[in-house]
């Protein structure tokens, strides 16, 4: 049975068989058995990892031992309000942070913590607990930013939608010219993908 740690864009965890191509980390959120409680996080510092770094090797959802989580791309990974590892991803994490600097001072320095906290207050509602999500127009969304048509969580890239599931993406529809839409990308992460940070994203996706 597979264990619960793939994440959607829609920031849910869920159980599915597929292998997601990057990992991320929001503390431990497991229990002895491998089961999640209530509780998916436990800080606001949500990164994004390689599945492999400097030949490091553990067991998935050791006890006392933070809670691997994985994503289709990072794309999705975006979405679910994660940002680059600064250790194994150091060279994204740069560019993040620089564009951070340049196109999100106005809501905190780029400075990890403050970024974190920003990030949290734009992907989490502090009463809800549920995603945060807004409206905009779709021309003025950039490759890599998830929004939502009739429940379906979808991918914008070139000039086309597609339709996400955990095992990649499908059904391509052409992007309508206008329309307002719901966007599950936080604002300040869309704000990076806009001024150029160009995420990775699953083959599928072409």
């Amino acid at each position: 049975m597979p264990l619960q740690n793939r994440v959607t864009p829609l920031g849910e965890i869920v159980a599915v068989q597929a292998r997601g191509t990057f990992m991320g980390n929001r503390g431990v959120l497991h229990d002895a058995d491998k089961n999640l409680g209530a509780t998916h996080w436990r800080h606001t510092h949500w990164v994004t990892c390689l599945l492999s770094f400097h030949q490091r090797r553990r067991a998935v959802m050791t006890p006392h031992r933070y809670t691997e989580l994985f994503f289709l791309d990072e794309a999705v990974a975006l979405a679910a309000g994660h940002r680059p590892c600064g250790e194994c991803r150091r060279e994204r994490y740069r560019a993040y942070m620089g564009l951070w600097e340049a196109q999100c001072g106005d809501l905190a320095p780029a400075r990890p913590k403050d970024i974190d906290r920003a990030l949290h207050a734009a992907r989490i509602d502090a009463k809800t607990k549920r995603q945060v999500r807004f409206e905009a127009a779709i021309v003025t969304l950039p490759d890599g930013t998830f929004i939502i048509r009739n429940e379906t969580p979808m991918l914008v890239r070139d000039d086309k939608l597609f339709v996400y599931t955990p095992a990649g993406y499908t059904a391509p529809q052409t992007r309508p010219a206008r329309e307002t839409v719901t966007v599950l990308t936080p604002e300040p992460n869309v704000r990076i993908l806009r001024a150029g940070y160009v995420p990775q994203i699953h083959p599928s996706a072409c």
